[in-house]
């Protein structure tokens, strides 16, 4: 048919559905091969969704996929710097572009893209023309450089956000409508395509002046009118520039194509060839689920990884209509004896809220086998709660609370039936909420951090999609966001069972594929004295909590605020005027504008960067910047701590819960959230105080143990140092020795200055500090910082050996070990540009933090049963030390307890060279204990 009236063409840019595949999902291989299919496999279900959304009138007659053709076009003839600075694209995504033309085709939609010239030209000449020809257009992408097509037939539809956007849509994104966006881009420039445009100029203050001069020729004509004397001048100055930047934003539509739009014409997909594609790829699940759309048989996929179960695995598919909602005793008894006769459970608790100590449990799921699920509701209400006469009543179909605990209990608590968990704390303290004890059980979140730290994340979600090929049905449809949002127990029984009960049949899957792995890459020792033992130790902490005293914090919030206004009064005073000092605009315009110091860069908004790497820069040469980091650094303290922590104070119990992440960082620290109590800044005296606020209850004190230097002595023995073995050995104040070895300096005429350097450099070196890093940390000028770590590495050429060898095992294997055996892949390390080096300082840290992580980890394992007998209770780890609470009169039983576990936990599986030592202090409150 000839493209004409009544047609409809669709035009899908490529290039997003790309990079959106690929950002969203986490990396992905073909198991057969290795070959990166992660974006791949986002870019399939996108053309799939997409093909099964566009049906009905509205349905497209004609569609193509507009790609990109390499990175030069004649856009680059024009100005040489077009692009220039926009970052390389992933080596893992390289080979996957080409394996999206091929998806395209396989989905049997044209693929389009033309050397030359950017697929938004492409897409700008058959707009046009489908315009002209009396037909409608469609283009999926959000780009803002294709708005300048938009009217008379022309829509934009920004498929992630599912919004059309029109000329309306357009004036709200740039102030003017389609006919003036390049005049509007040309002023404001572009800093990713580093299109220069009019400096100082953004796009609020582009669109005033192209809605008050009528267009771009007609301001530049007419500059000399412009009362701003600054603007005026940057328009009459920049003229040139800014004609020049309409020519790179103006997107051509005449570009020579060598196919019409006729050739667009919607075609229905071959199976066949669709199919082979898809399971090319191993796209199991998709695969599946294409077949049964075309009423087509699946191909078998021949290479699937050796499963337990696997035929039983693959041949299940999900399917929610088929999981069973448990409402009566009889029923539930039959899912016991289920779980008896396979000996194991995959569990999963939906509760009223994220906060273990506050929420209600709601109900509980339990998987047997693949597809083999189901959901015991418990306190669903009758309604939404959104009825203004609606009651609490419960919900029809579900047992009384007590009587299902009554059952379940003595299952989760047999130690002959493994409970399977994602996340199993948060279960685990749920449970520990209504007296339920759960043991033994696996973590399918523990399996993936213990074999795929450095990869991706280990959420559910993110585990089904790789490992699965499953997108789990989503929570945020079910509660709702905003202030309309619900909670669980308010969501409707059919929809709960598929939600929850899905979950459990995900998590045992899961179990299924990871846990022979864990042999197959010879991490099992890791997840079984790692990973799982420190669950329990962990939930009990985060149960207990620590006190934390309101008045303390309040004092101290309003310390903060006078001090705060001290420093502003002293940096209006350096200013010369007064302005809002948390303003990130006004303290560029003070900095770069009004005081003229160089490096000030301007972002896409048009205002100065001011973030802390740029102030700490200015810092090692002037005041004002010095200053505004200090006011910063009391802001966050107040606003992040002594303010917020009031609000964690759990009414119940007068103490903060805070709930520590496992499998957070990939070398093995653990992280703290809600609130986190790891990001204390504890180097400023101000910082200190906040643990002034960290309470023993009445009768009891706080002790703090704490390695001294770990990282450092973990150095020492990795790198093979004598001179800093020797040290510790003697107990000598390492980093006066460092100053010492360093500066020729003796050590008693050591100064706390040169000692306080030579402890920046003594840590700094540990994270591969750079000389710029280490000039911010000292305020010192950079070629000075960088001459101090040339001269470290010459007095200590074993530390430059053991990076150099860190650096090659890990582009040769992919990953480094701790001295324990944790792996932390390295995915980035032969990257290019600055995230190589980035990549390279985390290869060289890591087995040194990662083996320090690995020594508390145990250390904290042991404790429980060290100080069993003794009236103290662990309740806090930050990043080195442990934080106790015990009866007066107990400090030194628990010292000597806690102290012979903390110095001892690396034996029997690593001996160090260098013997560990843990500082110990008590007091009222954490910061006299520290």
């Amino acid at each position: 048919m000839t493209f004409g009236k009544g047609h409809h063409l669709h035009l899908i840019d490529g290039s997003a559905f790309i990079f959106r595949a690929y950002h969203a999902l986490p990396p992905l291989t073909r198991k057969s091969d290795g070959l990166p299919i992660g974006a791949v496999s986002g870019f399939c279900n996108m053309l799939q969704r997409y093909v099964e959304a566009n049906t009905g009138d509205d349905a497209p007659t004609h569609v193509a996929v507009i790609f990109d053709k390499g990175s030069h076009t004649f856009r680059n003839e024009m100005y040489d710097q077009y692009k220039a600075n926009r970052e390389a694209m992933p080596e893992d995504l390289r080979p996957q572009i080409p394996l999206t033309r091929e998806a395209t085709i396989a989905f049997n939609i044209a693929c389009e893209e033309k050397e030359g010239f950017e697929a938004d030209d492409i897409i700008a000449t058959l707009a046009v023309q489908a315009r002209a020809a009396g037909g409608r257009c469609t283009i999926i992408s959000s780009d803002k450089d294709l708005m300048q097509l938009v009217g008379d037939g022309v829509e934009m539809f920004d498929a992630m956000k599912n919004t059309r956007i029109d000329r309306e849509g357009v004036h709200a994104k740039f102030g003017v409508y389609p006919e003036s966006v390049v005049d509007v881009q040309a002023l404001a420039g572009d800093s990713v395509d580093n299109v220069p445009g009019a400096p100082g100029i953004g796009i609020k203050t582009a669109a005033l002046l192209i809605n008050e001069y009528g267009d771009l020729e007609a301001l530049l004509e007419r500059a000399e009118e412009i009362k701003q004397p600054k603007r005026r001048q940057t328009l009459i100055d920049h003229a040139e520039q800014i004609r020049l930047s309409r020519k790179l934003v103006l997107l051509d539509e005449n570009t020579p194509l060598d196919f019409t739009l006729d050739d667009l014409e919607v075609r229905e997909p071959d199976p066949e060839k669709l199919l082979t594609f898809l399971a090319k790829m191993e796209f199991r699940t998709l695969t599946k689920r294409i077949a049964d759309a075309l009423d087509a048989e699946a191909p078998v996929i021949a290479d699937a990884p050796p499963l337990p179960d696997a035929p039983k695995m693959a041949d299940v598919p999900f399917d929610a209509e088929q999981y069973e909602h448990v409402g009566d005793t009889a029923a539930l008894q039959k899912w016991i004896n289920a779980i008896y006769e396979v000996g194991y459970v995959a569990v999963d608790t939906e509760t009223t809220g994220l906060d273990e100590m506050t929420a209600d449990l709601v109900g509980i799921s339990l998987a047997t086998a693949p597809g083999k699920a189901c959901y015991i509701p418990l306190i669903h209400k009758a309604n939404r709660g959104d009825d203004l006469f609606g009651g609490d009543e419960l919900a029809e179909g579900q047992m009384p609370l007590e009587e299902a605990l009554k059952i379940l209990t003595p299952m989760l608590e047999d130690p002959a039936i493994l409970k399977i968990g994602q996340n199993m704390k948060f279960d685990a303290k749920i449970f520990a909420q209504i007296g339920i004890t759960v043991a033994p059980f696996d973590d399918t979140m523990l399996m993936s951090y213990a074999q795929h730290a450095g990869l991706h994340n280990h959420g559910m979600d993110a585990l089904s999609e790789r490992y699965l090929n499953h997108t789990p049905i989503p929570i945020k449809p079910l509660l709702g966001s905003g202030k309309s949002a619900i909670t669980f127990d308010k969501v409707p029984l059919a929809d709960a069972v598929k939600y929850a009960a899905e979950d459990a049949d995900i998590t045992l899957r899961l179990w299924q594929y990871l846990k022979p792995q864990l042999h197959t890459v010879q991490v099992t020792k890791v997840y079984e004295t790692l990973e799982r033992p420190l669950v329990p130790v962990l939930a009990a902490m985060e149960r207990s909590g620590v006190k934390v005293d309101r008045d303390t914090l309040s004092r101290m919030s309003n310390a903060f605020a006078q001090k705060m206004a001290g420093l502003e009064d002293e940096l209006y005073g350096l200013a010369g005027r007064k302005f809002n000092v948390g303003s990130p605009a006004q303290v560029g315009e003070i900095l770069f504008d009004e005081m003229g110091l160089e490096g000030g860069k301007k972002g896409k908004t048009g205002k100065y960067a001011t973030g802390a790497d740029v102030l700490e820069d200015l810092a090692t040469e002037h005041e004002l910047p010095a200053r505004v980091l200090d006011w910063r650094q009391l802001s966050k303290l107040k606003s992040t701590y002594t303010d917020a922590l009031q609000d964690h104070i759990n009414p119940d119990t007068g103490r903060v819960h805070t709930s520590y992440s496992i499998a957070g960082a990939s070398t093995g620290r653990l992280a703290s959230t809600d609130p986190n109590l790891q990001n204390i800044p504890i180097r400023s005296e101000e910082g200190r105080r906040i643990r002034e606020a960290f309470v023993a209850e009445e009768g009891k004190t706080l002790v703090a143990l704490d390695y001294s230097q770990i990282e450092l002595r973990i150095l020492a023995h990795i790198a093979d140092i004598p001179a800093l073995k020797e040290a510790f050995a003697r107990g000598d104040d390492i980093h006066a020795m460092t100053a010492s070895e360093m500066f020729d300096v003796p050590m008693d005429e050591m100064t706390s200055d040169i000692r306080r350097r030579a402890k920046a450099i003594n840590f700094g070196v540990i994270y591969g500090i750079s000389g710029f890093g280490l000039a911010r940390n000292l305020r010192i000028p950079r070629a000075e910082a960088q001459g101090f770590i040339d001269r470290y590495f010459e007095r200590f050429p074993g530390i430059r050996t053991y990076m150099d060898d860190t650096k090659k095992f890990a582009k040769e294997h992919g990953y480094v070990q701790t001295l324990f055996g944790r792996k932390i892949h390295t995915p980035e390390i032969a990257s290019k540009g600055p995230r190589a080096g980035f990549a390279a300082r985390a290869a060289i840290n890591a087995p040194i933090q990662g083996t320090a992580a690995d020594v508390i980890r145990r250390a904290m394992i042991r404790m429980p049963d060290a100080i069993a007998d003794l009236p103290a209770t662990m309740l806090l780890q930050v990043h080195d030390e442990l934080l106790f609470e015990v009866e007066k009169g107990s400090e030194d039983k628990l010292i000597a307890a806690a102290r012979e576990v903390m110095e001892n936990a690396n034996d029997p599986v690593v001996k160090l060279d260098v013997k560990l030592t843990v500082d110990a202090g008590t007091g009222a409150n954490w910061a006299e204990a520290h």
